[in-house]
C-alpha cells in the first residue's frame, strides 16, 4: 500500500485532468517545428504517423536509432523508466506545434505544458531514447547492420557513453537531425565540420558538466531545440545570437548569474527556461522576444517582478516561484494572454489589482507568501479553474468569488479562515475545495449544493459537527476531516456511494455506526487518536477495505468477524490496549503492513505463518520476554521493527532470525542485546539494521557478508573494536558508531562517520599490528627457555608434535619458537581472530608462565610503538 499524499500531491494528481483540457488550446497559438512536434505527437497518443514512420525504430549497438521495418511487430520493446516523462515531453513539444495542416493533429490532443512550478523540470529531464527513437527515420535491417547508410536521417542516442569530445564521426557518416549527448563530458564542439552541424534540429547535453556553452554554438544554424540544462554553466557567450531558428531553449539548472546578453535576439524562441539559477535582474531587452509562449524563471533570486515581462505580447505561461519578489507592477496588466501564473514561494504582501485585468487566466498559484486580502476584483476571472493560496496570511475570501464560475480548484489550506467563502455554493463547477489547518468551525449546510464536488479537506480546524446534507454531494470521492473537535461520525457521509477514502484522525469519536456497513465501497479509512473502545464489527462488512488505521485508541480486543475483510492490505493497531496478539488478523491472507506497536502483547501465535504475503511488521514496544521465535516463519518480510523503548527489553537474538531471507530492514534498536547471532550474515538481502542502545560487545566474522546493507547504526553500545574486513560492506553509504567505548579504531576516527576513513584506519592499524606482533615474536624467540618454551605452549594449547620433538637437537631453540608460534598465528588467523587479539593472548600466556624477563622487554616495545610510526 502506498503511502498516504500530502495535500500538495493530491492537489497535483487532482488537476492533471484539468491542466490537460486547458492547455489543449494552446496548440491553435503557437508555431514550432511541424514535422518533429507531430512526430512527438504521436509519442504522447500511441497513434503512428504515415507521413514520417509507421514504426518504433530500434536502436543499434552503436546508439543510433533507426527503422528497421515498415510492420508494427516488435514494436513493443521493454520501455526504460523515463517512459513517463517521454510522453510529458512529446505532449510539451505538441503544446506548440503549428497547426499549417490540422488535419495531422487531433484537435481533442492533450498538452503537458504542465506547471512549471514541478513539471516544467520534467520535460526538461524528458528528452528520452523512446523520443528520439520516434521521430527517426525508416531504414532497412541490412542498413541497421551497419550505421543505417540507406537512410537520409538519423536520431543518435549516444546518453552515458562517457564521452569526452563531440561525436563528429558519426556526424561524417550520417545526416543527423536528433542529437542526444546527455550525461557524457563533452565540453566542445572541437573538430566538428560546420557543414555536419547544419542538419541539427535538436540537441540535448544534459549533464555534462559544461561550463560555458561552446562558441561553436553558432554553426548549428537550423537548430529548434537545445537542452543545456543541469550542467555548471555560468556563461553564455554572445554567438547564441546566431540560433535564429531557435523555438526553445532549456538552460536551467545551471549556474547563470547574468542574464545572457543574445537572447533578446532570438525572435523566433517560444520557450524559455532558466529556472534553477542565480538570477538578480532582467533586462528590458527580454521585451524583444515577441513570440514567447512559456518563460521559466523559478528558483532564481529575483527581487522585483521584471518589468520587460509585461511586454511579451504572447506570454500564455509564466513562472517565477521561489524567488524573493514582494510586490507586482501596474503594468502586469499587459500579459493580455496570460493563462497560467506560478508566484509560490515568494514575499508577495498584496496583489496590485491590475492584476485582475488579465481575464484569460486560467491557474493562478500563490502558495507561501505574506498575502494578508484578496480583492474583490477577483470576480473578473470568469476563466479561472485552479487558485491555490496555501500558506498566507488570508482571514477572509471576497464574496465575489463566487463570480469564477469555472473554478474547479479551490485551496485555502494554512491561512486564518475562521469561515467558508460566502456564496461559494455558487461555483456549480468547483470539484476539489482544500481548507486544511484554519480556524474554520462550522461547515454550512449550503455546501451540498456543490454538486460536482469529488475532494473535500478540512482537517486541522475546530468544526465540531459536519452536515447531513453532504449525502447529495453524490461524486466525492475523498473526505479529511482529521484533527477537528468531531465527537459523532457523520451520518451523511454513508450515504456518499463513491466515497472511497474517509479521514477522521485526531477527533472525538467513541463509537462507530451501523450506518457504515453500508459503505462496502471504502478503500481507505482512518480514525487514528480517538476514543475508540472496541474494533467495532461494523467496520468488518468493509469488504473491500484496503487500508485501515485505527491506532491511539483504547481498543482490548478484535472481533473474529475481521476475517471478513478480505482486501484489507494494511492494518494499524499501534498504541491501543491490546494484551495478547490478535490471532483473529491472522486469518488475513492479503495483509501486507501490520503495525502492533505500544500495546501490551507477550507473545506470537504460530498462526501468524498464515499471513504469507505479510512485509512490514511493527511489534516494537510490546512486553515480550524473549523474542519471537515465531517470527522467523515470515519468510515473506521484508522489514520487522522490534525496538523496545518503552516495552521489556530482549537480551538475544534467535539464530533461526537468518530464515527471514527476505529481510531489508531490521530494527532491533533500545533492547538489551548483548550479540549479534552468529549467522546474521545470511541476511544477505539486508539494506537498514538499527541495533543502537543495545550491549553489543562485538561484531561477528559473517556479519562482513552482509554486502547489500545501506544504512547501519550500531550508536550506544559496547564495542571496542570494529572488524578489520568492514570494507567489504561497500554498500553502506550511511554509518553510526557513536557513544561506544571504541579503541580500534578510536572514536575521533569514526566521528565523521565515512566508511573509508574507517577502513584506511583498520587498514593501517592490521599492518602496525603485524609488524608488533612479529617483533614480539622474535624478543620469545630469542629470550625463552626450553622450560618456558613447554609452559608456553601448554598455555596457548600447542601440541608438540614427534616431528618437532625429532628435530630439537637439529635446530635451535630459537627456530623452534618461530616456528611454533607462526603456526599457531596461521590456525587463528584461519578462525578469524585478529592480530591484536593474538598478541594479547600471546603477553597473558607469557605473564601466567612467569616470564618477565620477556614481559619487560615486550613492555618496552610497547612503549617505543606508541610514539615511533611504523
Amino acid at each position: 500500500m502506498s503511502e498516504k499524499k500530502s495535500t500538495s500531491e493530491e492537489l497535483e494528481d487532482l488537476t492533471s485532468q484539468f491542466r490537460k483540457e486547458s492547455r489543449s488550446r494552446l496548440v491553435e497559438k503557437s508555431g514550432v517545428i511541424k514535422e518533429t512536434s507531430n512526430s512527438l505527437k504521436e509519442a504522447s497518443d500511441g497513434t503512428t504517423s504515415n507521413q514520417i514512420c509507421k514504426v518504433r525504430p530500434r536502436k543499434n549497438t552503436l546508439g543510433i536509432c533507426d527503422d528497421t521495418s515498415t510492420s508494427s511487430s516488435g514494436s513493443k520493446s521493454k520501455r526504460n523508466e523515463e517512459q513517463r516523462k517521454t510522453l510529458q515531453f512529446s505532449e510539451t513539444i505538441a503544446t506548440y506545434d503549428s497547426l499549417q495542416s490540422k488535419s495531422e493533429i487531433s484537435q481533442s490532443s492533450s498538452l503537458s505544458v504542465t506547471k512549471m512550478s514541478a513539471e516544467y523540470q520534467a520535460f526538461v529531464d524528458s528528452l528520452t531514447h523512446e523520443t528520439l527513437e520516434k521521430i527517426s527515420p525508416q531504414l532497412s535491417e541490412e542498413n541497421q547492420k551497419g550505421l543505417g547508410l540507406g537512410s537520409d536521417k538519423f536520431t543518435v542516442n549516444l546518453k552515458a557513453k562517457g564521452l569526452q569530445e563531440f561525436p563528429k564521426d558519426i556526424l561524417k557518416i550520417k545526416y543527423v537531425k536528433y542529437l542526444y549527448l546527455d550525461e557524457n563530458e563533452i565540453k566542445s564542439f572541437k573538430g566538428a565540420d560546420s557543414s555536419d552541424l547544419l542538419g541539427l534540429e535538436i540537441l540535448t547535453m544534459q549533464e555534462n558538466g559544461l561550463s560555458s556553452l561552446p562558441c561553436e554554438i553558432q554553426l548549428l544554424h537550423n537548430l529548434k531545440l537545445l537542452n543545456v540544462s543541469h550542467n555548471q554553466i555560468s556563461h553564455i557567450p554572445k554567438e547564441i545570437s546566431q540560433l535564429g531558428t531557435i523555438r526553445q531553449l532549456f538552460l536551467n539548472n545551471n549556474c547563470i548569474e547574468d542574464f545572457p546578453s543574445g537572447l533578446e535576439s532570438l525572435g523566433n524562441l517560444e520557450i524559455l527556461n532558466l529556472a534553477k539559477n542565480k538570477l538578480r535582474h532582467i533586462p528590458d531587452t527580454l521585451s524583444s522576444l515577441k513570440n514567447l509562449r512559456a518563460l521559466n524563471l523559478e528558483y532564481n533570486q529575483l527581487t522585483v517582478f521584471p518589468k520587460a515581462l509585461c511586454f511579451l505580447p504572447k506570454l500564455i505561461l509564466l513562472n517565477l516561484s521561489g524567488n524573493l519578489i514582494n510586490s507586482l507592477p501596474k503594468e502586469i496588466r499587459e500579459l493580455k494572454n496570460l493563462e497560467i501564473l506560478l508566484l509560490d514561494h515568494n514575499k508577495l504582501t498584496f496583489l496590485a489589482v491590475e492584476i485582475f485585468q488579465l481575464l484569460k487566466m486560467k491557474e493562478l498559484q500563490l502558495t507561501d507568501n505574506k498575502l494578508e486580502v484578496i480583492s474583490h476584483k477577483i470576480e473578473n476571472f470568469r476563466e479561472l479553474r485552479i487558485l491555490i493560496l496555501d500558506k498566507n496570511l488570508l482571514k477572509d475570501i471576497p464574496e465575489k468569488i463566487s463570480h469564477c464560475v469555472m473554478l474547479e480548484c479551490l485551496s485555502l489550506s494554512d491561512n486564518k479562515l475562521t469561515e467558508l467563502p460566502k456564496n461559494i455554493h455558487k461555483l456549480k463547477n468547483l470539484r476539489k475545495l482544500h481548507i486544511n489547518r484554519n480556524n474554520i468551525v462550522k461547515i454550512p449546510e449550503y455546501i451540498s449544493h456543490l454538486n460536482n464536488m469529488f475532494s473535500l479537506e478540512f482537517s486541522g480546524n475546530l468544526i465540531a459537527d459536519f452536515p447531513i446534507e453532504i449525502k447529495n454531494c453524490r461524486k466525492i470521492t475523498k473526505v479529511e476531516l482529521s484533527y477537528n473537535r468531531i465527537m459523532y461520525f457523520p451520518l451523511g457521509l454513508c450515504a456518499l456511494d463513491s466515497l472511497y477514502y474517509l479521514g477522521f484522525n485526531g477527533n472525538y469519536i467513541s463509537e462507530i455506526p451501523v450506518d457504515i456497513s453500508f459503505s462496502k465501497q471504502l478503500l481507505h479509512l482512518e480514525f487514528n487518536e480517538n476514543k475508540l473502545l472496541i474494533f467495532s464489527e461494523h467496520l468488518c462488512s468493509l469488504i473491500n477495505l484496503e487500508y485501515l488505521d485505527l491506532g491511539k485508541n483504547k481498543i482490548r480486543k478484535i472481533q473474529p468477524s475481521i476475517s471478513n475483510m478480505v482486501s484489507l492490505r494494511v492494518l494499524i493497531l499501534c498504541c491501543n490496549k491490546l494484551e495478547t496478539f490478535p490471532i483473529e488478523v491472522c486469518t488475513l491472507e492479503n495483509l501486507q503492513v501490520l503495525d502492533l506497536s505500544e500495546n501490551q502483547i507477550q507473545t506470537i501465535p504460530s498462526e501468524i505463518c498464515n499471513l504469507k504475503g505479510i512485509l512490514k511488521l511493527n511489534i516494537s514496544s510490546n512486553q515480550f520476554i524473549y523474542f519471537p521465535i515465531e517470527l522467523c516463519q515470515l519468510q515473506s518480510l521484508e522489514v520487522l521493527n522490534i525496538s523496545q523503548i518503552n516495552g521489556r527489553k530482549l537480551t538475544r537474538l534467535p539464530e533461526e532470525l537468518s530464515n527471514m531471507t527476505q529481510l531489508k530492514g531490521l530494527d532491533i534498536s533500545n533492547n538489551a542485546i548483548r550479540e549479534m547471532p552468529r549467522n546474521i550474515g545470511e541476511l544477505r538481502g539486508l539494506v537498514s539494521l538499527n541495533a543502537y542502545n543495545n550491549q553489543i560487545r562485538y561484531l561477528p566474522p559473517s556479519f562482513l557478508s552482509l554486502n547489500a546493507l545501506q544504512q547501519l547504526n550500531l550508536s550506544g553500545n559496547n564495542l571496542t573494536a570494529l572488524p578489520s574486513g568492514i570494507y567489504k560492506l561497500f554498500s553502506l553509504k550511511e554509518i553510526n558508531f557513536d557513544d561506544n567505548p571504541l579503541l580500534r579504531p578510536p572514536m575521533e576516527i569514526c566521528k565523521g562517520k565515512q566508511l573509508y576513513t574507517i577502513a584506511r584506519y583498520l587498514q593501517r592499524a592490521d599492518e602496525r599490528d603485524e609488524k608488533i606482533l612479529a617483533k614480539i615474536f622474535k624478543i620469545v624467540a630469542n629470550n625463552i627457555t626450553e622450560t618456558n618454551f613447554q609452559f608456553l605452549c601448554q598455555k596457548l594449547n600447542l601440541a608438540i608434535t614427534e616431528t618437532d620433538k625429532s628435530t630439537m637437537s637439529t635446530v635451535s631453540l630459537s627456530e623452534r619458537v618461530h616456528r611454533t608460534l607462526d603456526k599457531w598465528k596461521t590456525e587463528n588467523n584461519n578462525l578469524s581472530v585478529t592480530t591484536a587479539a593474538l598478541r594479547d593472548q600471546l603477553t597473558r600466556a607469557l605473564t601466567m608462565i612467569g616470564a618477565y624477563e620477556i614481559m619487560d622487554k615486550i613492555t618496552a616495545l610497547k612503549l617505543f610503538t606508541c610514539a615511533i610510526k611504523f
